[in-house]
């Protein structure tokens, strides 16, 4: 259990810290003076050449975001006896596969959203009981500026994933705000990161007239990836910041979208200029469809 000259010290959960986002962030909260557990679907890879100063504070659990939430919540459980409480949750475990959509098997589909989706939602429900009893506490989601840029080819389920997210996030904000509990959703774009976007191409239906579309995308997008402008340690120093209210963030209202990368920006004005744009086409009509006044209507 945590002592109480660790007080003023936060303790972070973290999925998904042994390759990306994860991997530099559980360093960067250990040397701030923080606790983190950290969970791996294979605790084996889990290495961040830590000082031994930090190592104390760092505590790794086995989670596949997959597991039912039976086994999440036993961990979780466990994960709380070790220093008594889970100030912030960082839902950061991902996996982007390729594949056309209409070549795309169910069992394929099924696992992107219970990885992305249902397993974020539970491990977040594990998290939060402990966090509305003391009326505190932190959870961060890590989104995508595919939401905002859906004409993506070769990633439909996982952009569908974290459109998802961002929809859930925004609920949680609002079940959560009576019990003072934040919810963040940081939304990243164009950072340079292993792993999270090389998973194989699949095709389980392979429908020959997509071939020439399917390479040229595929192709382009493995040369998009390798010069992502991104800088991942600086955005996770930030993350860092804004949880904290300190550093470049100190002064500042946490947000609840968090965007991240001069891409992120740009899809996200591209996103809502066309929306708006379509909206004024369409206005006269699209709101045009209430209940006439006549009567027994």
């Amino acid at each position: 259990m945590a002592t109480n000259a660790d007080a003023d010290r936060r303790v972070w959960m973290i999925s998904g810290t042994t390759s990306g986002f994860g991997k530099r962030l559980v360093p960067m909260v250990l040397s701030r003076g923080d606790y983190v557990i950290a969970t791996a679907r294979d605790t084996a890879k889990v290495d961040f050449h830590l000082p031994e100063t930090d190592r104390a504070r760092l505590h790794v659990v086995q989670i596949d975001m997959t597991d039912p939430p039976e086994k999440i919540l036993r961990v979780v459980a466990d994960a709380l006896a070790v220093w008594g409480r889970i100030d912030v949750l960082i839902n950061n475990a991902a996996w982007a596969p390729k594949s056309l959509l209409e070549e795309a098997s169910p069992s394929y589909a099924h696992t992107v959203f219970q990885t992305n989706v249902f397993g974020a939602l539970n491990l977040t429900n594990a998290v939060l009981p402990q966090m509305r009893s003391r009326r505190t506490g932190t959870v961060v989601f890590l989104g995508s500026r595919s939401v905002w840029k859906a004409d993506t080819i070769l990633t439909g389920h996982y952009l569908a994933s974290k459109a998802a997210i961002h929809a859930f996030a925004e609920t949680y904000a609002a079940e959560l705000a009576p019990f003072n509990v934040r919810v963040i959703i940081a939304v990243p774009g164009g950072f340079r990161t292993e792993n999270i976007h090389t998973a194989p191409l699949t095709s389980a239906n392979h429908i020959h007239e997509y071939d020439a579309l399917r390479e040229e995308e595929y192709a382009k997008f493995k040369d998009r990836w390798a010069a992502a402008p991104g800088c991942p340690s600086k955005i996770m120093e930030l993350l860092v910041d804004v949880v904290n209210g300190e550093g470049r963030a100190a002064g500042r209202k946490t947000p609840l979208y968090l965007l991240l990368g001069k891409p992120t920006y740009a899809a996200a004005k591209a996103f809502h200029d066309r929306l708006d744009e379509e909206m004024d086409s369409w206005k006269d009509l699209g709101e045009d469809l209430d209940w006439d006044d006549a009567p027994n209507q």
